[in-house]
């Protein structure tokens, strides 16, 4: 059985992972299954740096090919903030309901229609010393007011997506998988994870 590293601990994203890269005769293993428990540290200045940076670390690390996002909401009226730093938005180790109250207090006042933001993915799919291929997806959507849904994580509760009419957090899993950033990052990943696997 070939295997493929899935560099998170999040069980959020590797369940999101898993269900868009099912790929026959292909073990989908984690950080957790491989005994990996460092932390990377992210010090790109962009998303794609750091999904690049995490994956040449751990393929260096075990010869094993890996894949890897970094993934993060940008608020067009915050100027792009949190970014690269939504993960630790609210100081290191914060939780998402920590995150998420601090961006619903940094847009107390603000109107809906300047509340849009993106949900960016940047994925990379690392294979030998220097091979990588690097894929983006996004989505744009609405910052509510306060959480709405619990199907998700992150900031999926209060990212409003307009053609449903709900939040990220509120659609099931088949449809965020049909429209999220992450899964047009790697389903757009796929296939060259496919051409490295059947070659």
């Amino acid at each position: 059985m070939n295997k493929l590293i899935i560099a998170s601990r999040n069980r959020g994203k590797i369940s999101e992972i898993s269900s868009i890269l099912e790929i026959d005769d292909v073990e989908l293993v984690d950080l957790d299954m491989i005994g990996f428990s460092k932390e990377i540290q992210e010090t790109g200045s962009s998303f794609e740096e750091n999904a690049i940076f995490k994956a040449r670390t751990l393929f260096h690390r075990y010869r094993m090919p890996v894949i890897t996002d970094d993934s993060g909401l940008c608020v067009d009226y915050l100027r792009g903030t949190p970014g690269i730093y939504s993960a630790r938005f609210a100081g290191p180790g914060a939780t998402d309901d920590e995150n998420n109250a601090l961006l619903i207090e940094m847009l107390e006042g603000v109107p809906p229609g300047l509340r849009t933001a993106s949900f960016v993915c940047w994925a990379c799919f690392f294979f030998d010393t220097d091979g990588f291929v690097t894929t983006k997806g996004e989505i744009r959507g609405v910052i509510t007011y306060g959480p709405e849904g619990d199907n998700g994580f992150g900031y999926d509760p209060i990212f409003y997506l307009p053609a449903f009419k709900k939040t990220m957090a509120q659609i099931d899993t088949a449809e965020k998988n049909s429209v999220s950033h992450r899964a047009q990052s790697f389903r757009a990943l796929k296939p060259h994870i496919l051409e490295y696997f059947t070659r």
